[in-house]
């Protein structure tokens, strides 16, 4: 009797290892990384056109985050290198997820619940990653090493502002299927409260960080946090160190005060990779006018999204709508994309189908030019400025920076 109970409980053992180990994964990012399925713009022969001489970069994705090869055309989720190929993108921020808190919200959220651990389990990653969110890092790292290893050359990695001439040299000579990769974090609560551990993370390939994920940390108060508070003293050391490196500094997620304190202390461009603006979206995660400002006296760029928590909508004249804001509020130069893609999103297009913001941008009346700036002209400017290591009495002077009259008005 004790043997077929032991029996059956083994049974039951393997049958729900299997299903957590087989299936879990694969549900999860199925419910979480959707497209609506809602009709999308018809585009003209003039706007795919123009998309195919555009050099487009997102801001940011989180496909990282998920248990498939990006260089294999997935069948869920926003992004893989062949979906990057259609899109004709040229250069993709990957980021770094390392914790997400239960029952995540935009409003307030506690740092003491983690949804990713069991989800690293779940992922069978190396044991090192259940209980170090540092390791998550490198582990991601290290994924999108192998990834570029096993892409035929395809995806580029990019960690200076010459990996970024030559991906583009790549592109003028041999074709637009070359796209680059550049890794971020998704809040420096990664460091483990160690600031030297920003040595580490730019070691594995590093080269952009926000401050905040949807809680508060040791460097800075999140927008979704409890106390929403501004940058400690390890948050302004890690500014600084950044900076000094070529490590750019990304705002998204950060409170409000912790915004204003990184916008009065910035020598380099900074960027907001993934959101919206208040003006045509009232989230609070969204940036206010002033803010807006504030990103272009540094130089920066907002990277606009396509989903309802940035633009209200996931329909890509929304997005439109938002960039046309920034670039009338300080001009075009502060425009950018950031798609938070398979960031637990949903969508109305993927990434192959990014000629459906070109034509939003075209029903708004936007310029060819400007559409190219939008579209990826204006951070292949900020990344290709926020690489270089800064030098001794290094700034970023007024004649730097574009838009920096509209910005003042």
């Amino acid at each position: 009797m004790m043997r077929k109970i032991f029996g059956s409980i083994l049974v039951l053992a393997i049958v729900g290892a299997v299903i957590f180990f087989g299936f879990a994964p694969r549900w999860a990012e199925e419910s979480m990384n959707k497209i609506d399925g809602q009709p999308l713009i018809e585009v003209s022969d003039e706007a795919k056109a123009l998309h195919a001489t555009l050099t487009i970069i997102d801001l940011h994705s989180d496909t990282l985050m998920w248990n498939r090869d990006v260089t294999q055309a997935g069948s869920r989720g926003h992004m893989d290198l062949p979906r990057l190929q259609q899109g004709n993108v040229a250069l993709q921020v990957f980021s770094s997820v390392t914790k997400t808190p239960k029952n995540q919200n935009y409003d307030s959220n506690s740092a003491e619940s983690d949804n990713i651990t069991l989800l690293t389990i779940a992922q069978m990653q190396p044991i090192k990653t259940w209980h170090s969110l540092l390791q998550r890092s490198v582990w991601h790292a290290q994924k999108l090493a192998k990834a570029e290893g096993e892409s035929g050359g395809e995806l580029i990695g990019v960690r200076s502002s010459a990996d970024v001439d030559g991906l583009l040299g790549q592109r003028k000579v041999k074709g637009p299927q070359y796209v680059g990769a550049l890794l971020s974090v998704e809040g420096l609560h990664d460091l483990e409260g160690d600031i030297d551990n920003l040595d580490a993370l730019y070691e594995h390939g590093f080269r952009m960080a926000g401050f905040t994920h949807f809680f508060d940390n040791a460097l800075a108060g999140s927008m979704h946090g409890e106390k929403k508070s501004g940058l400690t003293e390890m948050g302004r050391e890690a500014v600084r160190r950044m900076e000094r490196k070529g490590m750019i500094v990304d705002i998204a997620h950060c409170s409000h005060q912790c915004v204003a304190e990184i916008l009065a202390m910035a020598r380099r461009p900074v960027v907001s990779s993934h959101g919206g603006v208040q003006a045509t979206c009232k989230v609070n995660r969204n940036l206010t006018d002033d803010e807006i400002r504030g990103v272009a006296r540094t130089g920066g760029v907002i990277g606009v999204g396509y989903w309802e928590g940035a633009v209200c909508s996931t329909d890509p004249r929304a997005t439109a709508k938002a960039m046309k804001h920034i670039r009338d509020l300080v001009g075009i130069e502060t425009v950018a994309l950031g798609s938070d893609y398979d960031g637990a999103t949903t969508v109305r297009f993927d990434t192959s189908q990014l000629v459906q913001v070109t034509q939003a941008l075209m029903d708004e009346g936007f310029t060819a030019d400007e559409i190219r700036a939008a579209m990826g002209g204006n951070a292949l400017r900020v990344i290709s400025r926020g690489l270089q290591p800064m030098v001794e009495g290094d700034a970023v002077l007024p004649e730097d920076r574009p838009g920096q009259q509209d910005a003042a008005s």
